[in-house]
C-alpha cells in the first residue's frame, strides 16, 4: 500500500499469534520495524524468522508491570524511539458473573487491559518525541456482550473508553490513538473457543451465515490493514474512533 512506514519502529503485543501475527506481518511488508512482544519467546522468534528477520522481539509477561516496563526500554535501547503502539494482547477467557470469583476476575483485567494502560504509558516520552499513533484491538463483546465473560466483556469497554479518552488527552502532542473493533475472525483463540461449544462445526456454521458482508469470517489480514492505516500518515485526521472491521456483523440487521 505504500502507506509511508518504512523504518517505523512500532511494538505489537501478542504480536506472535492470530491477529498480533496478521498486523506484523502487514506492517513488516510495508517496510516497517515491528516489536514483536509477548510471553513466549519461541513463538515470538518464529514470527520473527517469517518475516524474515525484519524487526526486533521481547520476551514480556504483560500482566506485570516491570515487564511492560522492560517491553518499552528494550525496545528504545535497540533503536532509541518508538514510532507507534498496537496494544493487541488478551484472551477472552471466559471469567463470569457465576463462574468467576474475585481473584479471577482481577486476572482478566490484567490480561486484557490493565496492560493497555502500562505499555502506552511507559512508551508516551518517546510517542510524544515521534507524534506516533496508538491503536488499540477491541471486541464487539463490549457492546454486543456474549455470556459468561464478564471480565473480558468489561476489559473491551475500558479499552474504547481508554481510546477516546487517549485521543483527547494526547492532542496537545499530535498523537493519534484509535481502535479497531474485531467481531468474527477466526484465529487459534476463536478456534480454541469455538471447540468448548456443543455442536462447534454447527455453531460455526451458524455464526458464519450471520455476518452480512460474505457470509464469511474477518480474516486477520483485514484487521491487520486497517490497523496499518491507522498508524499512518494516511489517516492525519482520524482519532479517538472505534472502527469495527466485522463484514457488518455488529450494527447491521442479521436478518439480511
Amino acid at each position: 500500500m505504500n502507506l509511508g512506514l518504512k523504518d517505523k519502529i512500532i511494538i505489537v503485543t501478542g504480536g506472535a499469534k492470530g491477529i498480533g501475527a496478521g498486523i506484523v506481518k502487514v506492517l513488516a511488508a510495508e517496510g516497517a520495524i515491528p516489536v514483536i512482544v509477548g510471553r513466549n519467546e519461541d513463538d515470538n522468534k518464529a514470527m520473527w524468522k517469517e518475516i524474515g528477520g525484519n524487526g526486533f522481539t521481547v520476551s514480556a509477561e504483560l500482566t506485570l508491570p516491570e515487564e511492560c516496563k522492560k517491553a518499552v526500554d528494550e525496545t528504545v535501547k535497540k533503536y532509541g524511539r518508538i514510532d507507534g503502539v498496537v496494544n493487541n494482547a488478551g484472551v477472552n477467557d471466559g471469567v463470569g458473573l457465576e463462574s468467576g470469583d474475585y481473584e479471577k476476575f482481577i486476572s482478566s483485567l490484567h490480561k486484557n487491559m490493565l496492560h493497555y494502560y502500562l505499555v502506552v504509558h511507559y512508551a508516551l516520552p518517546w510517542l510524544i518525541k515521534s507524534k506516533g499513533a496508538i491503536v488499540n484491538i477491541g471486541s464487539k463483546v463490549a457492546e454486543t456482550g456474549q455470556g459468561n465473560t464478564s471480565a473480558y466483556a468489561a476489559a473491551n469497554g475500558g479499552r474504547n473508553a481508554l481510546t477516546r479518552e487517549w485521543a483527547v488527552e494526547l492532542l496537545k502532542y499530535g498523537i493519534r490513538v484509535n481502535a479497531v473493533i474485531v467481531a468474527e475472525c477466526y484465529t487459534p483463540l476463536y478456534e480454541k473457543w469455538i471447540k468448548t461449544l456443543r455442536n462447534p462445526e454447527e455453531k460455526l456454521k451458524t455464526i458464519t451465515e450471520r455476518i452480512p458482508l460474505g457470509k464469511r469470517m474477518t480474516t486477520a489480514e483485514e484487521i491487520a490493514n486497517m490497523v496499518v492505516f491507522l498508524l499512518s500518515d494516511k489517516s492525519s485526521h482520524t482519532t479517538g474512533q472505534l472502527i469495527y472491521v466485522d463484514g457488518g456483523y455488529t450494527h447491521l440487521d442479521r436478518s439480511i
